[in-house]
């Protein structure tokens, strides 16, 4: 067991609400430098009809709202799902300190799957990452969701 698994099933359980709207089951937090919890999100694309409503960055959002600064230094995001581009841009944008994932995501992912946007030197700030953490219980999360949704189940 490692330190960030009560936050990934913290994550976790944020993604199991997204089915509920047909929304593909990831979930995020975000912990404050004190590793209190600030906010969490699940998928909401379908829920709301928009195409950023990832649960990456509904987390983010909520988390700058809490604390009234679009700067999250110090803070940690944990997800079940490797990032995607944009919410990998959207974490480096946002300075937060940390990345958590569970899932690698081969097809998509931007932090070190296809591309790495989150440790691109290019740009001015690199988050450290922290990858596999309960890489098992998120990636069964998704292919029993993608199985039943494909009537495989």
């Amino acid at each position: 067991m490692t330190g960030w698994e009560p936050a990934m099933r913290q994550a976790l359980e944020q993604a199991a609400l997204a089915p509920a709207t047909g929304d593909v089951p990831v979930g995020a937090v975000v912990l404050g430098p004190a590793g209190e919890l600030l906010a969490g999100a699940c998928n909401a694309r379908e829920a709301l009809g928009d195409p950023t409503a990832h649960a990456e960055v509904l987390a983010l959002r909520a988390a700058a709202a809490r604390l009234g600064s679009w700067r999250l230094e110090g803070c940690t995001l944990v997800v079940t799902l490797e990032p995607c581009t944009m919410c990998a841009g959207a974490l480096v944008l946002s300075r937060v300190a940390r990345l958590v994932l569970g899932a690698d995501d081969d097809k998509a992912g931007a932090v070190g799957a296809l591309w790495d946007v989150v440790r691109d030197r290019r740009l001015n700030h690199r988050p450290e990452v922290v990858r596999g953490v309960l890489a098992r219980e998120c990636g069964d999360v998704l292919r029993a969701f993608f199985e039943e949704h494909r009537g495989l189940r």
